[in-house]
């Protein structure tokens, strides 16, 4: 039970395997006691009946044989079984559908620095441009803006804003995004974050700047990087 009630709450939560409330300690209590009850009473029924095996056998066999003769005369309780068994199956796979358009963003918070950078940025518009950092010298960034301007005919302005993911634990399903602001080599404005996933932390980004400022910042990415997806979670 203690060992149940530090992994569960923990992991399976964090995993997207259980829902919220199996963070409360005290209904995986109540929970883990009843099957607790359930696995002592049937342990405690087969250790009574351990010398009476050949007679369980017996009993056993004639439960099966009239289980399979009930089931060829009268279909209708497995046709009822499978009906349930598919719409199990089926309402499984449209919730794991649905929760791929989840966000897994419980709340966005940026530092100082990087409220300033939207901020500012916002009296005309935001521009953020999607990098996977790398060497994160002055070439990088230069070729980045370089090449975003031939692919989307951006402006010739210096009103862009990098933003980078480092991905960190794939598992975590759902987590706090925290934006950290920066300027590199006394030039480049740097929105960095970590996240499990790029295009949700892109889009959680995209989201919480249009709900703060008021306007709809762009994203500019390879259409065909996986921050493209990003487009999928905006109106």
């Amino acid at each position: 039970m203690a060992g149940l009630l530090n992994l569960l709450p923990r992991y399976l939560p964090r995993y997207g395997m259980a829902p919220h409330w199996a963070r409360a300690t005290r209904p995986m209590v109540l929970v883990l006691t009843a099957v607790a009850f359930l696995a002592v009473m049937i342990a405690a029924r087969r250790a009574r009946e351990h010398r009476w095996t050949i007679a369980i056998g017996v009993i056993a066999a004639v439960f099966v044989y009239t289980t399979l003769a009930n089931v060829v005369e009268r279909p209708d309780g497995v046709k009822i079984g499978a009906c349930f068994i598919a719409a199990i199956i089926v309402v499984s796979f449209l919730s794991r559908f649905a929760r791929a358009f989840e966000l897994r963003v419980t709340d966005v918070v940026l530092d100082e620095t990087a409220q300033r950078f939207v901020r500012d940025r916002a009296r005309r518009r935001v521009r953020l441009i999607a990098n996977e950092p790398d060497a994160r010298d002055p070439a990088e960034y230069r070729d980045k803006i370089r090449q975003m301007r031939e692919d989307h005919d951006l402006p010739d302005t210096d009103d862009l804003i990098f933003a980078e993911v480092v991905v960190g634990d794939p598992s975590q399903f759902e987590s706090e995004l925290r934006v950290h602001g920066e300027v590199l080599h006394n030039r480049y404005r740097v929105l960095r974050m970590e996240s499990s996933t790029v295009p949700n932390a892109l889009a959680a980004l995209v989201l919480h700047i249009r709900d703060q400022t008021g306007t709809r910042p762009v994203e500019h990415s390879h259409s065909s990087s996986p921050t493209g997806l990003v487009k999928r979670y905006l109106p």
